[in-house]
């Protein structure tokens, strides 16, 4: 074995995945014409990338555990599509792997990163292994037998990408999920190297979109969740809403038991806390990292039981909600909705219980992520097109629980 003493620092990690993301920049569209039907994968792990990336940009944590965290959070949190929940996946486990640690030994990293791709399997339902999962095997003992070895953490990459393209030559065709694992890792190198060149974004000048891309600033997540009260009978809840709005994008405030129920999703829990000692003594806080499996009891819900839709534009959402939707989430088959927009309707004080309804076949591991995240606070109708997804609304009756429902809907949809 050799005496590699290689250190892999925060920025080091903050590289890597500014890497990564510049790579899936210069590749999305070609990953996106290697996949027909009107999915856009390449969209997808390209705006789950922009979630992963922004908490880099404010953040005063310097430690690689940290920034692995923080990254795996909003990963998992904006992840849009089957790729980009595969992708985020693979992020929690190298944030799994590197908890608590402030810098990491290359052989530390690499078993982190043999974490990720074990993640990233297990996402993916049983059945006939897909070129990804095959290849992420691949990557993955390539990437054991180097760190093994214990040599720099560029070489165990090399190594992944040396095994993937031996696995990918037995598949013996191009796949689109195949490329997103190999840009990924090239884009990891050249991050680690210096070696790139970031066409849309720069930590130290802002986030800024090139023309035609996606807007990366319309990717940011709040992946935190904050519940308090505050005892001030006197408080201004318009103020205080006011106050809030830069920091929080969803907020919540009611006057109950003599104060402020106060309710909101952000990225930067320690700002609001900081503003709230100010409006009066803090009572029951609770800050939930809405990423993780977590239970959240309703106040005062409207509905016992409510119906989340997806719809591309305001006709199409108003047209499900005259078939009986009562929440409306955007997303069409170009742009998935994401975990935290069905998990952020769903966290609302609405109805106690809900139930997701898919309409695409491609939207199924953010609906399932989001069902993970949320418990049995929504159940699943998990539907292979829009009429197919009607019909099964068809079925919703209020007076039935989600479970219940759930059940009926699906056996009416034929599934």
């Amino acid at each position: 074995m050799s005496g590699n003493k290689e250190v892999i620092t925060g920025s080091d990690y903050k590289r890597m995945v500014m890497g990564a993301y510049s790579e899936f920049l210069l590749e999305y569209e070609n990953i996106n014409a290697l996949r027909g039907g009107g999915t856009l994968p390449g969209t997808h792990i390209l705006r789950t990338m922009a979630a992963a990336v922004q908490p880099l940009a404010d953040t005063k944590d310097d430690g690689i555990g940290g920034l692995a965290r923080r990254v795996a959070t909003a990963a998992v949190f904006g992840a849009r599509g089957q790729a980009g929940v595969v992708l985020a996946q693979l992020f929690r486990g190298l944030g799994k792997g590197l908890l608590g640690k402030y810098n990491a030994t290359s052989s530390e990293f690499g078993k982190a990163f043999q974490y990720g791709i074990l993640y990233a399997q297990r996402v993916l339902p049983d059945g006939e292994e897909r070129p990804i999962i095959m290849v992420a095997k691949a990557v993955a003992k390539g990437a054991y037998h180097a760190v093994r070895a214990n040599v720099p953490i560029t070489e165990i990459l090399a190594a992944a990408i040396d095994a993937g393209e031996d696995a990918l030559l037995r598949i013996g065709r191009e796949d689109a999920g195949a490329r997103i694992m190999f840009t990924f890792l090239s884009g990891c190198m050249k991050g680690l190297d210096g070696n790139f060149v970031s066409p849309a974004m720069s930590l130290s000048l802002g986030l800024e979109a090139k023309s035609g891309m996606p807007d990366p600033r319309a990717d940011r997540v709040a992946p935190y969740c904050i519940q308090l009260r505050v005892k001030n009978p006197t408080a201004d809840t318009d103020a205080l809403r006011r106050q809030l709005k830069d920091m929080a994008p969803f907020v919540q405030l009611s006057r109950q038991h003599g104060g402020i129920e106060i309710h909101l999703h952000t990225n930067h829990p320690g700002a609001v806390l900081e503003q709230a000692v100010g409006w009066g003594p803090l009572k029951d806080m609770r800050v939930t990292d809405m990423s993780e499996t977590h239970a959240l009891a309703p106040q005062d819900a409207v509905l016992r039981v409510a119906c989340v839709a997806v719809a591309e534009d305001a006709t199409e959402g108003k047209a499900w909600q005259k078939l009986g939707a009562h929440v409306v989430v955007a997303g069409c088959p170009g742009s998935c909705p994401s975990v935290s927009e069905l998990v952020n309707a769903a966290h609302s004080d609405f109805a106690d219980t809900y139930i997701l309804l898919s309409p695409a076949k491609d939207y199924e591991l953010v609906f399932r992520q989001a069902r993970k995240i949320l418990g049995t606070r929504v159940e699943l109708v998990l539907c292979t097109s829009e009429a197919q997804a009607k019909t099964a609304l068809a079925a919703f009756d209020d007076a039935k629980s989600a479970s219940e429902n759930a059940k009926a809907m699906r056996v009416a949809a034929g599934l």
